[in-house]
């Protein structure tokens, strides 16, 4: 039976993924990489592309992508990339949100000026962009805390595959709750600043691996009665700021240590990567939500973090 474009892109992104977890490490795609890698500078340039792909398929979908950059390489044996190395190739994934949703984030801009500009301040407009902003300080303030003062915890035990197993999985069971029990009424129009205070309490959770920053905020807008699609292109737009200045520090901190020669074309290839598929991405989960559900994504989730647990079980996975 011919597999329809709807399925085509989840399929290739679920191939991908589930059967390298589930797989054992493929030797051949291995050759020369280290256990640990640092900001890409130990990796090859198809090591690159094919992180800058998992990083663009799974960034805007409620899946991961955090989850999906530390299981993925660690199944195939190139070791993990590390925070760095993810969090710079994200600026790929900005290119594609600023591309998609250039229309409406001008909209919002220039409405909320306008606004202020009038003193409107119950503009549709207005209420997004001040809900976008104070919706970003969660997981500003959060970040800094773990970049700055647990560091080390976040990076030996948060960011292990056993963490991030289990609240795949503990994820997928609250998407599948609020799938269920939201009423999926109001729509981009009736957003209030509260719905971005709310979804950027949410978004702060995505700084645990396996919660995952689309995932989190789209399940936080279904349970306010968001439209699935409302509540995905909201939380879209709240992420620009919040990715774009993690993977800009990141970025600053590489570049003032310095990368190996073939860590930068690595790091460029990577966020090209991520920038085309972000973008295919993006705009196949907002056509997918217009008439689908997000149960495709509750079962990937849960079939995601027990693949993760019976790996590392059968010792086909290094719990690091």
């Amino acid at each position: 039976m011919a597999v329809s474009k709807r399925l085509l892109f989840p399929l290739l992104m679920v191939g991908s993924s589930v059967l390298s977890v589930a797989a054992f490490p493929l030797k051949v795609l291995s050759q020369g990489s280290t256990p640990v890698v640092d900001g890409g500078s130990q990796m090859n340039l198809w090591q690159g592309i094919v992180l800058g792909f998992v990083q663009g398929a799974t960034e805007f979908l409620p899946i991961s992508s955090t989850a999906h950059l530390k299981a993925v390489p660690v199944a195939l044996g190139w070791g993990d990339p590390g925070v760095a190395f993810t969090a710079v190739i994200q600026l790929g994934s900005i290119a594609a949100v600023l591309w998609y949703f250039w229309g409406d984030l001008t909209r919002v801009l220039t409405g909320a000026w306008i606004a202020i500009a009038r003193k409107d301040y119950r503009a549709t407009d207005f209420r997004i962009a001040v809900g976008i902003a104070i919706g970003t300080l969660p997981i500003v303030f959060l970040g800094l805390l773990v970049k700055y003062l647990f560091k080390e915890f976040y990076e030996n035990t948060v960011r292990s595959m056993t963490v991030i197993a289990i609240v795949s999985i503990v994820m997928a069971l609250l998407l599948g709750l609020a799938e269920i029990k939201g009423i999926k009424e109001r729509n981009f129009e009736k957003l209030t600043v509260n719905d971005g205070i709310l979804m950027g309490l949410a978004q702060a959770l995505a700084l645990i691996p396996g919660v995952s920053r689309s995932g989190s905020t789209l399940t936080a807008g279904l349970f306010m009665g968001l439209e699935r699609e409302t509540a995905a292109r909201f939380s879209f737009l709240l992420g620009i700021p919040a990715i774009t200045l993690s993977g800009l520090v990141e970025l600053k901190d590489l570049l003032e240590v310095g990368t190996a020669d073939s860590g930068m074309p690595t790091l460029i290839a990577g966020t090209i990567s991520s920038a085309i598929f972000s973008y295919l991405a993006i705009a196949w989960l907002v056509k997918f939500l217009k008439t689908r559900s997000t149960w495709v994504f509750v079962w990937y989730r849960l079939i995601f973090g027990i693949a993760i647990l019976a790996g590392l079980s059968l010792g086909v996975l290094e719990n690091i």
